[in-house]
């Protein structure tokens, strides 16, 4: 089995900036890729960025490009979503997700709330 635990969610007021944290955990051989997603209330699980474990090739939806970075520890089997800039439409709840070659692993989400 494999565990993703996220942390570093919670509230922040707009123009403010937040760090999260996904660790992974348990029987993992190996990591192809690392994501992040988020899913708003009343809306679909929408792709926010994702990393290549190898190499650290990132890709970034179009609404957070400039704002947010995706970053990995590959000895900690870490990964990293440093959040500046908030607005309030990025509240959601953020998933991380992996995948090992074989199968998703999903995380069970931590809440990002930007209000004033």
């Amino acid at each position: 089995q494999v565990q993703l635990v996220e942390s570093g969610g919670g509230l922040v007021q707009p123009g403010g900036s937040l760090r999260l944290s996904c660790a992974a955990s348990g029987s993992l051989f190996s990591i192809r890729t690392m994501g992040w997603y988020r899913q708003a209330p009343g809306k679909e699980r929408e792709i926010v960025a994702a990393i290549s474990w190898t190499f650290g090739n990132t890709n970034y939806a179009d609404s957070v490009k400039g704002r947010f970075t995706i970053s990995r520890d590959n000895a900690k089997k870490t990964m990293y979503l440093q959040m500046n800039s908030l607005k309030p439409e990025d509240t959601a709840v953020y998933y991380c997700k992996l995948y090992d070659n074989v199968m998703d692993y999903w995380g069970k989400g931590t809440l990002v709330t930007v209000s004033s």
